[in-house]
């Protein structure tokens, strides 16, 4: 049994209908959009066609593309979807330089795209327009459900650009978290009519008062009427009530919904509020004043999921007696079948939760963004004893700055000790910190190739996996279906016993 028995009632938004979309049912589950390419368009297409909301990573999704093309794009999907972008020239441009038919040969490097600045250039927009275009249009293809796309607020540069290809592929929601997205809003309703759409551009040292921005004008790109858009539903992704309120009321536009997420969840958290202090681990330790009061989020009249340690039966029933939609879930539909995390991690890691072998360890240093981020660790770990190359070629989490000339520069607490200190920074800053972008792509066997092999991995899961035994029941692999049928049997126990109580 799937979530279409579990739809919620339709209700529409009839003002200004030209430019926001009808509010469809809302599903109950929504599968988290995790990392770089885990959350792909095989596993959001799956969930979408079960009736739930399938989400794709929007997350260096532009390199992805382009290494899928390099790899010889085995089954063709990324060329039929390439075949149906509407700037024709851009798309042949990219098959042009990019498709290996045969794909690359053995220690051959996967060519790197410019890393960003502001000011990004037509042609490095278009690239990010097509990347996300694509992982939407094959999500959505061949149904009906809803696809969702989700993006890092801290990653600026890129994201209205990839708002803009997700648009063209008719995305249904967009989720954002890991900062503040509160300009979000008034850009989709600007891309969704075509017009120039701005977003807060954060430099560290910038003179007071200055109005740094991130800026994407969609006409710059078509040189006839473009297509029709319509503009998705907008959830951000929070973690405390005073965020959520800030986020309803004074967001540059209409926000439809919440992702209620808690320290539980994989990938970055928030970090703890007040001084932080450490457990024994080296782990951030949370408290009262991290919890959300979800009685405050109901009174906000917007529908809100919960997320992070969400993922079960009770879970989902717990949310919806809390007056949630529903739950967002990580963790389980990471190590399915469909997700794009490559074979040989999910295998073992499985099996070694199944024995209850793993850890996941909340690290304040590992992401150089200071947000503390969730790592993996099992025996046979392939990245425990390799020493990781510090290195900075995709620059997704650099932070940009001025310096004492003013003059915009970018650093990041990952790369090569001396270049992060001659452009500024603290040496205490690179203590501890790891190459996200390169490690994140290696767990989707989309490594870049090291004078030692291949770049290692880097797992990152939510607090549930060491408890997935449970879920597994003896199974060593499972599909997206199992996770949503195991998951709704929080609402079939929850309706029952409603059912019951009623007849009394």
């Amino acid at each position: 049994m799937h979530g279409e028995q579990f739809a919620h009632l339709m209700f529409r938004n009839t003002a200004r209908e030209d430019l926001y979309m009808s509010l469809a049912a809302l599903p109950m589950i929504i599968q988290g959009g995790m990392g770089v390419a885990i959350s792909d368009w095989r596993l959001a297409k799956t969930v979408a066609r079960l009736g739930q909301l399938g989400v794709v990573s929007g997350t260096g999704i532009d390199t992805v593309l382009l290494r899928r093309l390099q790899d010889g794009d085995p089954g063709g999907h990324m060329r039929r979807a390439i075949a149906n972008f509407p700037l024709r020239e851009v798309a042949e441009g990219v098959l042009k330089r990019y498709f290996l038919p045969e794909g690359r040969k053995p220690g051959q490097l996967y060519k790197l795209l410019p890393l960003f600045r502001n000011g990004v250039s037509h042609a490095r927009q278009q690239i990010l327009m097509l990347a996300a275009f694509v992982e939407v249009w094959l999500a959505k293809e061949g149904h009906s459900g809803m696809v969702g796309i989700n993006l890092l607020t801290k990653i600026q540069l890129p994201n209205l650009a990839l708002l803009y290809g997700a648009m063209l592929a008719g995305v249904d929601v967009v989720l954002m978290g890991a900062g503040i997205p509160r300009d979000i809003p008034a850009a989709l309703d600007a891309m969704a009519e075509h017009r120039p759409a701005a977003i807060a551009f954060d430099v560290e040292g910038a003179a007071p008062g200055a109005n740094e921005q991130v800026i994407f004008t969609p006409m710059d790109h078509w040189d006839r009427s473009p297509p029709e858009l319509r503009r998705p539903l907008f959830f951000p992704i929070i973690s405390s009530n005073s965020l959520a309120t800030m986020m309803a009321r004074k967001a540059s536009g209409r926000v439809d919904g919440f992702v209620i997420e808690g320290p539980t969840a994989g990938g970055h958290n928030a970090p703890p509020r007040g001084e932080m202090q450490l457990n024994e681990r080296g782990e951030p330790i949370y408290g009262p004043r991290d919890e959300v009061d979800l009685a405050k989020i109901a009174q906000l009249g917007l529908p809100f999921w919960l997320a992070g340690g969400a993922g079960s039966p009770e879970g989902l029933r717990r949310a919806l007696d809390a007056g949630a939609n529903g739950i967002q879930v990580g963790t389980l539909f990471a190590y399915c079948d469909e997700s794009g995390l490559a074979d040989e991690y999910k295998g073992p890691v499985l099996a070694a939760a199944a024995r209850g072998e793993v850890v996941v360890r909340t690290d304040p240093r590992a992401s150089p963004t200071g947000y503390p981020f969730k790592v993996v660790e099992w025996a046979g770990y392939p990245a425990a004893d390799e020493k990781r190359e510090r290195i900075c070629d995709l620059g997704y989490l650099r932070t940009a700055f001025r310096d004492a000339n003013g003059k915009l520069g970018y650093r990041c607490a990952s790369e090569p000790v001396d270049a992060y200190v001659a452009k500024g920074g603290a040496i205490e800053d690179t203590v501890g910190r790891k190459c996200l972008c390169n490690a994140l792509m290696a767990n989707v066997g989309l490594g870049q190739v090291r004078g030692n092999g291949t770049e290692p991995p880097l797992l990152t899961s939510g607090d549930d996996l060491m408890h997935i035994g449970t879920f597994l029941e003896g199974r060593t692999r499972y599909s997206a279906a199992d996770v949503i049928d195991y998951l709704l049997a929080g609402a079939l126990a929850r309706e029952a016993g409603a059912g019951v109580a009623g007849e009394r």
